[in-house]
Formats: C-alpha cells, structure tokens, sequence
C-alpha cells in the first residue's frame, strides 16, 4: 500500500490560516505547543462520515479538501495525519504510534490499538513530546507533553502526566493520565509503547473502525470542538457542555433538524449531504 501522506506535497501556509496560527515557524518546544493547541482550538472531531457508512481518507490532499477547505472535521487517524504533516513541514522529526483507548477499561489489555497518537522529536531537545490532536474526549492533551515520568504537566487548563504500567512485551507502556477535578483523582486515557507505526498501519486500522458494526464510531454522531472557555461533545443526541468552571449541562437533542442546527453552529461541521442521523 503506498504511503500516499509522504508523497503529496503539504500546504503549510493553508494549514496555519486554518488554525489561525501566526506565530513562528520553528521547530522548537514554543512553536509546537502553540501549534497543537491552536489546531485544538480550530478543526472540530468529527466521526460523520463512519456513521454514513464509509472509512474517510487517509490521503493528504483529501485530508486537505475536508479539513482544512470545507468547514469539516475528522477522527484521530485524519486529524494527526494532517497534523504529523504540518510538524514535518516545519522541521520536527514525527513517529506514528499506537495506543489503546482505556477510559473506562477494566484493564489495559482488553482494548486493541486503535488510536492513533504522535511522537515529535525538536532538534537539540534530549526528549521527544507526546502530542495528539485526534483525542475525541475531555481528557485530550490540548498542549503536547515531553515523553517523561514523574511531573505532572499543565496545559491551557488541563492536567496531565505519564506513568509507566506493567505488561508483558518487551518494550516500556507509557500511560497517559488527566485529572479529573471533580472526583480529584487521575484517570488513564490511552496506552502506548514507542513502536513506530506506519500509514498503511492506520488504513487499515481506520478501515476497520469506521465499517465495523462494533465499531462506536460507526452507529451514532461523535463530535467535539474545545474552546478556551467550554469543551462541547455530542454523543448520538445527547449535548455536553462543560464550562471552564467545571459546571457541566447536558441536553437531549429530540429532532434530526435540531441536531443539524447545533453541528452547524455550535461546532461549525457542515454536514455531508445525503447524510441520514441515526436516532
């Protein structure tokens, strides 16, 4: 399978417009913070076109079209392709990983790798960052972490760290964790070890997550767009929406009208046409 990503040329200065970056363009620890955060803040998560039956594109000039040209969004595999695409452009050596989604698990290993994470290396830097952009929860980093133990990093409002957890492969599983203010604990987000994985890795992955039928992504609207001041999430008709306070309201969209309306205005999503919501 080619690696389609790695041979169509990058529209950095159409990215930067999207996200509404105007800082530098180095590739240095400030550029990549400034960068994840503003893409975060910019390009909504969005499953619509699993729940229409179809795996979306992985090729960067597609990714291009929706993302960036066409008041779309996009799940993990989208966002942090177009994303590793922008870190190579402006000079960050970028890794693919794997991770195990384990919000909720009962244990690490009763999830398979299917979400896809990045590993950025900044020249001069002893340690890479963990950055990500296509987490489609509250618990996302909305700024990218240094790969390291033991410090607990805050990031435009939110809390995380790494920790280490046993298992029996051979290489390291990093955890990352967030805080939960409410319940004042840690929870674990995704595991991961530092194996590179590759484009035709997550074509596949991608495939299967938006045509299985036990697929979440594949049966109701997963969407979600932060700002600086709220995180709103639609989960099939049910509206989330937590304020930078803490304070959380919830609504139950009744009408495929109204859910139309709030994807337009409230996250900024065109919906495709053609496109049935499911109830």
């Amino acid at each position: 399978m080619p690696d389609t990503v790695q041979r169509t040329p990058f529209d950095l200065d159409t990215y930067l417009k999207r996200i509404g970056w105007e800082g530098e363009r180095r590739a240095d620890p400030a550029t990549l913070r400034g960068v994840h955060l503003a893409h975060m803040r910019s390009i909504p998560f969005e499953n619509l076109d699993a729940v229409g039956g179809r795996a979306p594109s992985l090729d960067l000039a597609d990714l291009t079209a929706k993302l960036l040209h066409d008041r779309r969004g996009g799940y993990c595999y989208e966002h942090n392709t177009l994303f590793a695409a922008a870190l190579g452009a402006l000079g960050f050596d970028v890794t693919r990983l794997a991770a195990r989604v384990v919000v909720g698990a009962d244990r690490l290993e009763s999830r398979p790798r299917t979400h896809m994470a990045l590993l950025a290396g900044v020249p001069g830097e002893p340690r890479p960052y963990l950055a990500d952009v296509g987490f489609g929860a509250v618990g996302a980093l909305l700024e990218p972490v240094p790969l390291t133990t033991g410090t607990e990093f805050h990031g435009a409002g939110r809390r995380h760290r790494l920790v280490h957890a046993p298992h029996r492969g051979p290489l390291e599983m990093w955890v990352l964790e967030a805080f939960r203010a409410a319940e004042g604990d840690w929870e674990a987000q995704y595991a991961f070890t530092l194996e590179p994985f590759e484009h035709a890795d997550f074509e596949v992955i991608n495939w299967h997550i938006a045509t299985s039928p036990r697929s979440p992504f594949s049966r109701r609207p997963y969407v979600q767009r932060t700002a600086a001041d709220r995180y709103l999430l639609l989960d099939g008709r049910l509206l989330t929406e937590v304020r930078a306070d803490g304070s959380v309201t919830e609504r139950e969209l009744t009408r495929e009208a109204e859910v139309r309306r709030v994807l337009e205005e409230e996250f900024g999503v065109r919906v495709p046409e053609g496109l049935t919501l499911p109830d």
